[in-house]
């Protein structure tokens, strides 16, 4: 990769505070505390209240990352949401978030790589500042996930949750954060997780969901632990690195189980492994900075650690990212 010159100077989260358990959840559907915590490792959920939408989740993890920080937002040039659950078809999320905040003369648009979409967008902003084009970018992965769920579909509705993360990138040719990427997807699996929209038929097959999110957890399991240890070993390697060199690993919160086969295929313990899905599900492009946010607060996370953050999810699309993690103060 081309050397960069950007640096992820500062990074805030946001959940909803009204909370779904498993034993909430075991008075709407037919379930358990033990069956789902067995599977995949949730014990609870945020919910975005009627009036919460992605929008304002993204609006409180950026007030969230002002406040922790000391940078300025006035003068950003870009901002990248990552969502698949924008409030509106159009206007985009980032021109609601650009209008709260009053940032004049910002380019905004909506970025939609499902789970991958907090890497994807944080690799656009690097390629942006290191090109020359932009000096200062907004990026946020925010989802209201549990808007686009049938409550009586126990296979997806304990699965999921509501949050938002927020992170600037800033150039910065001494002390850059980006390191590697890699990419890679298989649009021929799309069938596997989708919600539906103005086409009936995905792949030759016709949809289900009416709106709602349909997923084969079977099909995703194993494409998941067969292809995303298959990308963290190229993404070493081709940096000529190896697992013990990677203080963190923070991938894509989906099912705690599946990660932890994910570790055991991939060489990388799970006690260097952070996540987000117990106390917040599955949270789509939001679970990566939620996880790296709790981690920081954690005192897990230090200055000059490297992390490798790894998205995958529906497309089916994936990419892994190595990051050294130099905020300021």
């Amino acid at each position: 990769m081309i050397q960069s010159k950007a640096r992820l100077t500062a990074l805030g989260t946001y959940v909803p505070e009204k909370r779904l358990t498993n034993a909430d959840l075991e008075q709407m559907v037919d379930t358990s505390d033990e069956w789902i915590v067995q599977r995949t490792g949730m014990r609870e959920r945020r919910v975005a209240a009627p009036d919460q939408f992605s929008s304002s989740l993204g609006i409180e993890a950026v007030q969230h990352m002002l406040q922790h920080h000391s940078v300025t937002i006035d003068d950003v040039e870009l901002i990248i949401v990552a969502t698949t659950t924008a409030d509106y078809v159009f206007p985009s999320v980032a021109a609601q978030i650009q209008a709260h905040f009053g940032i004049s003369k910002a380019g905004v648009f909506d970025l939609n790589a499902t789970c991958a979409g907090f890497v994807y967008a944080l690799h656009m902003a690097n390629s942006l500042v290191t090109s020359g084009m932009h000096r200062k970018i907004l990026v946020i992965a925010s989802e209201t996930m549990t808007k686009t769920l049938d409550y009586t579909d126990r296979s997806t509705c304990i699965l999921f949750g509501d949050g938002a993360g927020a992170a600037l990138i800033e150039y910065d040719a001494d002390q850059p954060s980006f390191i590697d990427v890699i990419m890679d997807s298989d649009g021929g699996g799309g069938q596997h997780v989708y919600r539906s929209s103005l086409s009936t038929h995905i792949n030759g097959t016709p949809m289900e969901g009416n709106g709602n999110i349909y997923q084969n957890g079977r099909e995703v399991y194993k494409w998941a632990v067969r292809t995303v240890p298959q990308g963290l070993r190229k993404l070493l390697e081709q940096n000529e690195w190896t697992t013990e060199q990677v203080d963190w690993f923070i991938p894509h919160s989906a099912n705690l189980k599946m990660i932890d086969s994910i570790c055991e295929k991939s060489g990388i313990p799970f006690t260097r492994t952070l996540t987000s899905a117990e106390w917040f599900g599955n949270t789509s492009s939001a679970s990566i900075p939620l996880a790296l946010q709790q981690g920081v607060e954690d005192g897990k996370v230090q200055a000059g650690n490297t992390l490798l953050l790894y998205g995958f999810g529906a497309g089916l699309t994936q990419m892994g990212m190595l990051l050294q993690w130099n905020p300021t103060k």
